[in-house]
């Protein structure tokens, strides 16, 4: 059973002042639009019983491409799981602009997060099309069929991803990559200001990590959505995330810019690997360089 102790998770737009009932429940009135709020989000006393999260606070500026790193059982997915409603603790609670999670329903929380898992298995043989449609399921009414205004979002969401020639392709049939890039346009199709991805780049090539990781970010600069991303690959957060949190036993051990965060001692401690820390001469990006497994 999970529990928790003075679990708070906020989610707020910069926007000021009070929003009216429908927009606190993410519900959207213009459907073409694609994140056009870009929300924060803040937790403080997050925890849960093991194996689980004890203790987290963070704060997570809205617009921002926020890394979560940590060796594997660290609590990456759990956290991302919390954020989004998933994962319910026993006390405490999750809020969305100051309204408890548990009193929204899940297809109005749809329409502010988009959740984009490390594997994604159908049970049917989908087009490309068809999957982008999906992230507009929460936009469609009981029983609710797709309209011109949704395939134009997905359309529009798979050119954005660069997958816009792949629409009538079938989702089996696609590379690694060409599938993460897909089910990332139908999170977008979503129109959620807050992308929540786990492992975006696992178990594809180098070209496919530039292609991800360049498409957060112009994703990120373009639309204006907030990006938090679980990954346990250090140099691709650190070449596109703007803040970063460590996670070490479902506790987080650091948070704040990526700069400051992504240190030897950091990573000494995190992974038990001595490594370099250092901007790249050519395009000064950090990169971390293991040197060798730390005594």
């Amino acid at each position: 059973m999970l529990r928790a102790d003075d679990v708070v998770v906020e989610y707020r737009s910069k926007s000021a002042g009070p929003k009216p009932p429908a927009e606190q429940t993410g519900v959207s009135t213009e459907p073409e639009r694609i994140a056009a709020e870009r929300p924060a989000l803040a937790g403080r006393g997050f925890s849960l019983a093991a194996p689980g999260l004890h203790g987290i606070s963070l704060a997570i500026p809205g617009g921002a491409v926020f890394g979560i790193l940590g060796p594997n059982g660290s609590g990456k997915t759990t956290l991302l799981r919390v954020l989004a409603g998933i994962l319910q603790p026993a006390a405490g609670r999750v809020s969305l602009d100051g309204v408890d999670l548990r009193r929204i329903p899940r297809r109005a929380i749809a329409r502010r997060m988009a959740v984009v898992p490390q594997e994604t298995h159908l049970a049917f043989d989908y087009s490309v099309l068809e999957i982008a449609l999906m992230g507009r399921y929460p936009h469609l009414g009981n029983f609710g069929l797709e309209g011109p205004g949704d395939v134009r979002v997905a359309r529009d969401a798979l050119a954005a991803t660069g997958t816009a020639h792949l629409e009538a392709r079938s989702f089996s049939t696609l590379s690694g990559g060409e599938k993460q890039r897909v089910v990332i346009a139908s999170a977008l199709a979503q129109a959620a200001g807050i992308m929540l991805l786990d492992e975006p780049t696992s178990s594809l090539d180098l070209g496919y990590q530039m292609d991800i990781g360049a498409l957060v970010r112009d994703l990120n600069r373009t639309r204006g959505v907030t990006m938090v991303i679980a990954t346990h690959d250090l140099n691709f957060a650190a070449g596109v995330c703007d803040e970063l949190a460590l996670l070490c036993d479902g506790q987080v051990m650091a948070s704040g810019p990526a700069e400051s965060v992504l240190t030897r001692e950091a990573i000494a401690a995190l992974y038990r690997v001595e490594a370099d820390v250092a901007r790249h001469p050519a395009t000064g990006r950090l990169m971390v360089m293991p040197i060798r497994k730390a005594s």
